[in-house]
């Protein structure tokens, strides 16, 4: 089996995306990052989804974004908004998926891997700039010039198999691959235990997937 790393935060899309790996045969070395988020309810669950889904290894790895500030995610001073608005909203944290697809191309090199995986999506998602397809195909380039397995070896794929996905889809595509949704936290003010506020964006994208696709939500809510 060829070696992947899979960026797996604990929400439902990196859970889906770990299954898809799973299944294209690869063995799967999962990576979780505490960036300094509001709550580590979702590392939790990340923690879960790889033990259950067949991670051959899971890492949680440290970097400290929340010393920057600039996003509600990391910055208890800035309120996560209930509903999504014009533009890049404040839940955007700068340079997320820059730095944390960096993180799993070091660990890949290590590994001999020439495949990363993570759970990018441009139909239903809040805006960022970083799960766009041009942000994926610059990074694979990026990745083709700056490693020594880009530049002597075969090369660095960036697998986004989400992409051009909608949130009901992913959730379709979920349930055949056997992912316990319920295990998932994708709420950005989940409490200690993980349960949702049934508020927030990424609550709201969640709920209308599950409703879009025919299927119980199993989330659970603080309400």
């Amino acid at each position: 089996m060829k070696n992947a790393v899979v960026l797996v935060s604990g929400g439902m899309d990196s859970a889906v995306v770990l299954a898809i790996a799973r299944e294209r045969g690869f063995a799967v070395h999962a990576l979780s990052v505490r960036y300094g988020q509001r709550h580590t309810s979702e590392l939790e669950a990340a923690d879960r989804v790889a033990r259950q889904l067949g991670a051959v290894a899971h890492k949680t790895v440290q970097v400290d974004l929340g010393a920057f500030g600039g996003s509600a995610l990391t910055d208890e001073h800035i309120e996560v908004p209930e509903a999504g608005g014009a533009g890049i909203p404040v839940t955007y944290v700068p340079a997320r998926n820059t730095i944390m697809l960096s993180l799993a191309l070091g660990w890949a090199e290590v590994l001999g891997a020439h495949d990363l995986f993570c759970g990018v999506n441009a139909v239903d998602y809040s805006g960022y700039p970083d799960c766009r397809p041009e942000f994926i195909e610059a990074f694979e380039r990026l990745a083709s010039v700056a490693t020594k397995a880009g530049v002597e070896g075969a090369g660095i794929r960036v697998h986004a198999p989400l992409l051009h996905l909608g949130k009901a889809d992913i959730v379709r595509e979920g349930l055949r691959l056997g992912v316990d949704f319920a295990d998932t936290v994708s709420c950005y003010r989940a409490d200690a235990s993980g349960r949702a506020c049934g508020r927030c964006d990424a609550c709201r994208l969640r709920a209308d997937g599950f409703a879009a696709a025919g299927v119980p939500d199993p989330t659970r809510y603080v309400d």
